[in-house]
């Protein structure tokens, strides 16, 4: 497939591995936001890719493996082109959904990265990240195994998601890391404290998912459009109740902005995104999710948009007046480590 490249490309580590400036985050094809229609998502994929989309990222907890099964189809018709990101750590229980662990162990490691490449059909991972970090497990010993595995040809560069600026460094000077992973928008800005001046420190690409705060930026779940049964954001705090009143509220300066110049609220927001990585210092490629390709084109016609001073002034208080954790337990996030 030819791709035709719209977005600008930025650097992914140390290595020389280019990609474009905005990626794709896969999760919500296979669970977590309700039903999708699978072929206007294959559809989805391959228009990524024709707009300059060359990230995508995964993981085996998705779906509880569907979600690598179906990117493996697109992967492997495009691989030349496709960069493919998926992790392992996270583990789940078949006979109860809302369980959530975590295995850094090294006999959980090695099964996990060959049950992935099986999934996805191909011979190697060009990015295999550490989904979360397991308590009492340091993180060196973690990444040592993961070495092993580019050593072994598996895996081509390594990440992690959600460790701490500490956990960081630590683990750098094991292996190199060429990405770091964690929740990065408007309202979640707590990776601004320790993991992101690290992360410009050792020349490590910041990945940002949920660079949307799950759909909140967009306008499309307020206050007074909780979402269905079914989805998980009905169980995040800052997306329930009377914080969601109130962070419903916040979107003025963002609704102003996106009015002015004739964008869409999604838009400023990924706008903002790409505006820190020149404040700090390094390259970043955020991970915004979709099911649909106006959406995705949408998405992709943000990383071209610039924000005046004035307007990231106008923008710059809005985190510290959102109400509640990203997640209800934040055990599971660097934030709940620092």
């Amino acid at each position: 497939m030819t791709t035709t490249q719209v977005l600008p490309t930025t650097a992914l580590g140390a290595d020389g591995t280019r990609v474009g400036v905005q990626g794709f985050g896969a999760m919500g094809i296979s669970e977590f936001y309700g039903a999708s229609d699978l072929t206007e998502c294959r559809a989805t994929l391959d228009k990524a890719l024709e707009l300059g989309v060359t990230l995508f990222d995964t993981s085996d907890m998705y779906g509880s493996g569907h979600n690598e099964e179906f990117l493996g189809e697109f992967v492997r018709a495009n691989r030349e082109n496709v960069v493919l990101a998926t992790k392992f750590g996270l583990v789940r229980k078949a006979e109860d959904p809302r369980y959530r662990g975590i295995d850094n162990s090294p006999e959980y490691i090695r099964r996990a990265v060959d049950a992935s490449l099986t999934r996805l059909g191909i011979d190697v991972i060009d990015l295999y990240y550490m989904h979360r970090k397991q308590d009492g497990v340091p993180v060196e010993e973690t990444v040592g195994v993961m070495a092993e595995l580019v050593r072994q040809g598996k895996v081509r560069q390594l990440g992690l998601s959600e460790v701490t600026g500490a956990e960081l460094r630590a683990a750098h000077a094991v292996h190199p890391i060429a990405a770091v992973q964690s929740e990065w928008s408007l309202f979640s800005r707590d990776v601004e404290r320790t993991v992101v001046p690290a992360a410009a420190e050792l020349g490590i690409t910041f990945v940002p998912y949920s660079p949307l705060g799950r759909g909140f930026l967009t306008g499309t779940i307020t206050a007074d459009s909780v979402p269905p049964e079914g989805d998980v954001r009905r169980g995040f705090p800052r997306l329930s109740g009377e914080n969601a009143v109130r962070n419903t509220e916040l979107l003025a300066p963002l609704r102003a902005i996106a009015e002015a110049r004739g964008r869409t609220l999604a838009q400023v927001a990924l706008a903002w995104v790409h505006a820190r990585a020149g404040v700090h210092g390094l390259s970043v490629a955020p991970i915004p999710g979709t099911r649909s390709r106006t959406r995705l084109a949408e998405n992709v016609a943000a990383a071209t948009v610039t924000l005046t001073g004035d307007e990231l002034a106008t923008l710059e208080p809005i985190a510290a007046q959102v109400r509640g954790d990203r997640y209800a337990d934040m055990n599971f996030t660097q934030a709940g480590r620092e």
